[in-house]
């Protein structure tokens, strides 16, 4: 269950890519992206992952962002023939896609010659798009309207993150709190949880638990962006639990 509230910002994550379907290659681009726009209050409320097919993936962008406030997709802008997320995106926006003139003379400052065909896939923006910057190699992302088009490489990714918070409208940022709960299982705690969750429908309250060399348990993480309402919760939680008879839960740091 997501934290809910008035005047809440969502995003969507549309990862692009066969190799990330195949399981040929592993995606940690949701992580840094859910985290990044977690700090401008920006809650990613969905991520899907879709093949190098056009129909799908402009179905998929035309799907999220009209659903969210923001959409970030990851993958398929480099100079390959599988390469179409800058096709897809301007065919979805129904806009033509033309080379930008600043993005060619960089290239050829970096080469020492004008790009070869296949590198000028990558200098494509929609018309009516804009540059996000790629600080660590190779040619920029771009924006248009409530999409962001981002690199797959998670180095290359990561650093045109920081050319998007600026463009943001943000929200109140969400705070955590964990009760680690040890020798208990989730079918003791189940039932005080529910309880409280009920009784605080704009928090979220997950239960994840844990299983080792040393014993098993679940953390117990309360979110909201009420600090007040979500310290009274977590002091609800302890006492929900205690009645339930599990001794063994306390507040663990963040």
């Amino acid at each position: 269950m997501g934290v809910k509230g008035e005047g809440v910002v969502t995003a969507a994550v549309l990862v692009i890519g066969d190799e990330i379907l195949s399981g040929r290659t592993q995606d940690t681009n949701l992580n840094a992206i859910a985290r990044y726009l977690g700090a401008y209050g920006v809650d990613v409320a969905e991520a899907r992952v879709v093949g190098d097919e056009e129909a799908e993936i402009i179905a998929a962008l035309d799907a999220l962002r009209t659903r969210y406030d923001y959409v970030l997709t990851t993958g398929g802008i480099g100079p390959t023939h599988d390469d179409i997320t800058a096709d897809c995106v301007a065919k979805a926006f129904g806009v033509a896609l033309e080379e930008d003139a600043e993005i060619i003379a960089a290239m050829t400052a970096r080469f020492g010659e004008p790009p070869n065909q296949a590198r000028r896939r990558m200098a494509r923006i929609p018309v009516g798009g804009s540059k996000v910057i790629n600080p660590v190699n190779g040619p920029p992302g771009f924006q248009i309207g409530n999409v962001f088009v981002l690199a797959g490489v998670p180095s290359i990714m990561r650093g045109m993150l920081q050319d998007i918070g600026h463009r943001l409208k943000t929200g109140k940022v969400v705070l955590a709190r964990t009760v680690r709960v040890e020798g208990f299982g989730e079918g003791v705690i189940a039932a005080p949880l529910e309880a409280v969750a009920k009784a605080h429908p704009t928090l979220s309250l997950g239960s994840y638990p844990f299983f080792s060399a040393e014993g098993y348990g679940a953390n117990l993480v309360i979110r909201g962006r009420d600090l007040e309402e979500l310290t009274l919760t977590v002091q609800e939680v302890m006492a929900a639990l205690e009645a339930a008879g599990v001794t063994t839960a306390r507040l663990v740091e963040e």
